[in-house]
């Protein structure tokens, strides 16, 4: 009997069985997602989808339902008191923050963050030529060890002097370990990977994809961008491998963004950022004092502090820096992001600094490189132009920096956009700054795109056509996870 044979026999008793087992499948991931769904909204949204969409429902909540990544309790502890013992000369001075930024300093080292460190130096770098030189010149003086991830790191030209540059590490006794997202970097070359572990390096995927630990989280990446070396000089912001960040790809054109190098103390904290990765990865346990060295003289006078966050903490530290540093401005708030998809939270604490007279001002990119968050973000824009905010766009090329910038004297530059998946889905981190002159750096930069950018004329925008608001609309049904 052919299969088409059979499915005219007994198709009723097909149809039969499915329909059953619909109604076992919807009912059971209906209690999966009241369970896992703390907010009413997605949770009604994620149920509506489960009951309307048969089968496909239960299969998307599945791959992109999930916010929470369970890392061992035990493990997060050990590597916590590891850190408190060797690291004990920072966290055992008096750091002086100013009084009216003590709130988010302890927001940031609430539960299992990192504390306010003094005597930092930073450079930023906002361009990809200058950045990559910088990473690779720390990375061909490095003496014991190189910890390099990185969400993106293409297979290219780019990639090529990267590898290059760790396998020579590598050859000359260094120790490298190189971590990436398994999806973030799906095309990067096995054989480069090859050529690694031969020159005496170590890699590791974060999450795999087809691990079924990690019951296809799909959804939940690893988007941090850290570069320690030696555990003296650390790197983070933008920036991740490949010919695009250099500018040499058509379709983004001009590429700008922020990133970071760092010296002094708050090195330790990206560093245990990556270790804490990299166990998790790899699961080896890395130790020793050499990887969190004292500094007998500080290399600058910047207080810095290292903020993380992701889906394996309920607490999500960046989204609480974001938003108390909104609510305490008093002049200005100037934010670039690629991406603008907020929660309720951060929206009516935007609104409202513009509301109250505060300088609210979103730079952001002009030609998207992602259609749904674009338009997502243009529903959202709605709300800001109305409250009084300023948006501009970015004409050059593609904006994919991430910066936010209080009233002259608080900065935070990183990895996280301002959206949800950054915000509550990807593993983030950042450095905020309590620096009026780191600040007003920034604010310098902030002023020369703003140059090179058009004002989104709230009249203008009103009258859009009704086609772009039905697909924005529709975008934005999707927020949770963009």
């Amino acid at each position: 009997m052919s299969f088409t044979q059979f499915v005219e026999r007994f198709w009723q008793d097909i149809a039969a069985w499915a329909v059953l087992l619909d109604i076992v499948v919807t009912v059971l991931v209906l209690v999966w997602v009241l369970h896992l769904k703390r907010e009413t909204m997605s949770a009604i949204a994620w149920s509506l989808t489960v009951l309307l969409v048969p089968f496909l429902g239960a299969l998307l909540f599945f791959l992109f339902g999930y916010q929470w990544v369970e890392r061992p309790l035990r493990r997060k502890q050990e590597r916590l008191r590891l850190f408190k013992k060797i690291c004990a000369w920072s966290a055992g001075t008096s750091v002086p923050v100013p009084r009216r930024w003590r709130r988010l300093a302890r927001l940031a080292e609430h539960t299992e963050g990192f504390p306010v460190t003094a005597g930092n130096r930073v450079t930023f770098y906002h361009d990809g030529a200058e950045a990559f030189a910088a990473m690779q010149q720390a990375i061909a003086a490095a003496r014991d060890h190189v910890h390099i991830q990185f969400f993106i790191f293409r297979s290219d030209r780019s990639g090529a002097a990267f590898l290059e540059a760790l396998c020579a590490a590598a050859r000359r006794g260094v120790t490298v370990r190189f971590l990436y997202d398994s999806i973030g970097a799906h095309d990067l070359s096995r054989s480069w990977l090859q050529r690694l572990r031969q020159a005496g390096g170590h890699h590791a995927p974060f999450l795999p994809v087809l691990n079924p630990l990690y019951r296809l989280r799909v959804n939940l990446r690893n988007h941090r961008k850290i570069l320690v070396v030696d555990g003296r000089i650390a790197f983070t912001g933008g920036f991740n491998i490949g010919d695009e960040y250099l500018g040499l790809q058509r379709r983004y054109g001009y590429w700008r963004d922020t990133h970071l190098r760092l010296e002094g103390p708050a090195v330790a904290g990206l560093q245990r950022v990556f270790l804490e990765d990299w166990h998790f990865a790899s699961n080896e346990a890395v130790q020793g004092e050499q990887y969190y060295p004292k500094w007998s003289q500080p290399p600058g006078q910047v207080l810095a502090q290292v903020v993380a966050s992701g889906p394996d903490s309920e607490y999500k530290a960046i989204r609480e820096t974001y938003f108390a540093a909104i609510v305490q401005a008093r002049q200005r708030v100037w934010l670039a992001s690629p991406y603008f998809v907020p929660d309720l939270g951060l929206r009516d604490a935007l609104c409202l600094a513009a509301r109250s007279g505060v300088d609210v001002r979103f730079l952001t990119l002009f030609r998207p490189d992602k259609w749904l968050p674009f338009l997502a973000a243009r529903f959202y824009w709605n709300d800001l132009l109305d409250a009084g905010g300023k948006i501009y766009q970015y004409l050059p090329g593609m904006l994919h920096c991430k910066c936010l910038l209080v009233d002259g004297q608080w900065a935070s530059v990183g990895t996280a956009n301002f959206d949800n998946r950054s915000l509550f889905l990807n593993f983030e981190v950042n450095c905020q700054f309590f620096d009026p002159a780191v600040t007003r750096c920034l604010e310098e930069q902030f002023l020369r795109d703003l140059a090179h950018s058009v004002r989104v004329d709230p009249d203008v925008f009103a009258r859009r056509p009704w086609m772009s608001r039905i697909f924005e609309n529709a975008a934005r049904l999707f927020s949770p996870v963009l």
